[in-house]
């Protein structure tokens, strides 16, 4: 029986039919495989085609480029012709045998005529499946399956389709991937594959950091996180990652409910929302300051400004993994500012909640989840006493946002308003006076025109 999913794939959205009439015509075959096919069986959405063929990308062009709006050619030279169609990107690859030198980040291609070979050298058996395309509607589906990849699918388990030490010598970045799958797809890593890992995790460090760093975003997403957290610490892989990671696991915490960082941490990251990427990676930095802040006293182990630390750590690594400034920025923000809202039971004036809304900007929201989500303690009081406290401060939040523009926290007057009162020019000396403005903003509240001049008033009178 056919997964209704595959069924959509092939007759509903005809394109791939449509394409294997082009392909038929020129005396070649095309298959639907990979992710594409893998996630049709599981009734999993997935956004692009993936196929194979045995044309070569040369061919490739030339049979599909007067059906596609538009050709995508940068995996070329890896054999890969990406088809656009009515904004449906069609990944075409020729047969191939890959082969990954030792001290390389980038294989080296030999192409094949065989769709089995090809297949042989796919990173999952769940993944090395092939379906041939057929040129019309009505027929009995053409699977090539040489490795039991259906097998595995319906048993959630990985394998390579060759002896893991083939595979992830071709391609280190497998191993990583594996986890990958282990927590988007909740599939079992196979023992022979695990054991591979932890004798070749050290090849992962010719890999490029854009790649790791695309295998971790996706990893960090999934449904089943923690265990794939996990795998990586066990086999090694998180020291050539994110070495913070497994460091964690001698530390002591504890304040929580888990013998060490690391278990909480893992925890953390599995409660926070999984739509969030900056959510999930404030989760997984979040304490990796504690081992270099940790400190024995009367009152037993704590961790002093273990979020300055890290947030610092934080930056650093997301720096060297190549993320973007704006999420380096974003998520060692969340990190800097996840333990200031444990100290609202000392009691916070209006002006520390602003100050806190300040400080926190956009990321309010994702902050204060990370906040709860943070409390994992197996006594049940204190956290209802720390949940008790964020609810507490988010309601005085939303109490001062009525009655004043506590999202904005602007003075009264500008910039343009500064310059133009007291006859300056664009300088350090305007942001100092706006800085005044928008501490007296915070520290009292709104206020109006006449007493922002008064206050320019003061500061021209101290400078003269």
């Amino acid at each position: 029986m056919i997964p209704s999913r595959l069924e959509a794939l092939l007759f509903e959205e005809s394109s791939s039919v449509a394409l294997a009439r082009l392909f038929g015509d020129a005396g070649k075959a095309l298959y639907l495989v990979g992710g594409t096919l893998r996630d049709a069986f599981l009734g999993r959405p997935h956004e692009d085609l993936d196929l194979a063929t045995d044309a070569r990308p040369d061919e490739i062009k030339t049979i599909a480029g007067g059906w596609a709006t538009d050709l995508y050619l940068a995996g070329e030279r890896f054999g890969t012709v990406g088809v656009i169609r009515d904004g449906v990107l069609h990944e075409i690859t020729t047969f191939r045998s890959e082969v990954y030198e030792d001290e390389s980040r980038k294989p080296r291609v030999r192409y094949s005529n065989d769709i089995v070979e090809d297949l042989s050298r796919r990173d999952f058996t769940v993944n090395a499946v092939a379906l041939r395309v057929p040129v019309k509607t009505g027929f009995s589906p053409d699977i090539v399956d040489p490795y039991g990849g259906l097998a595995d699918l319906g048993a959630g388990l990985l394998r390579t389709p060759l002896d893991p030490a083939v595979a992830f010598g071709d391609d280190p970045l497998r191993m990583l991937r594996m986890f990958r799958f282990v927590s988007t797809l909740g599939f079992e890593a196979s023992a022979d594959a695990v054991k591979s890992t932890a004798d070749m995790a050290s090849r992962l460090e010719i890999v490029s950091a854009e790649r790791l760093r695309a295998e971790i975003d996706k990893l960090i997403v999934g449904s089943n996180v923690g265990a794939a957290l996990r795998g990586l610490v066990e086999t090694g892989l998180a020291t050539f990652v994110i070495p913070e990671l497994p460091a964690l696991a001698l530390e002591q915490d504890p304040m929580h409910r888990h013998k060490d960082v690391l278990a909480h941490t893992i925890a953390v990251v599995e409660k926070t929302s999984s739509e969030v990427l900056e959510l999930r990676l404030a989760a997984l930095f979040h304490d990796i300051g504690k081992p270099s802040t940790r400190a024995f006293g009367e009152e037993g182990v704590s961790f002093h400004h273990h979020e300055a630390v890290g947030a610092r750590m934080a930056e650093e690594r997301m720096r060297r993994m190549r993320y973007p400034k704006r999420m380096v920025g974003d998520v060692s923000r969340l990190v800097f500012l996840h333990m200031r809202p444990h100290t609202y039971e000392m009691g916070w004036t209006d002006s520390a909640v602003r100050r806190y809304v300040r400080d926190a900007g956009p990321l309010l929201t994702w902050l204060n989840e990370l906040v709860r989500c943070d409390v994992t303690t197996r006594n049940r009081s204190r956290a209802r006493a720390i949940e008790a406290r964020i609810d507490e401060l988010e309601a005085r939040i939303e109490e001062l946002s009525a009655t004043e523009e506590l999202a904005a926290l602007r003075p009264p007057i500008d910039g343009n308003d500064v310059m133009s009162y007291l006859g300056l020019e664009p300088g350090p000396a305007v942001g100092e006076i706006m800085g005044i403005l928008t501490e007296y903003r915070i520290e009292n509240g709104p206020y109006d025109r006449t007493k922002a001049l008064e206050l320019l008033d003061k500061w021209q009178a101290s400078h003269r």
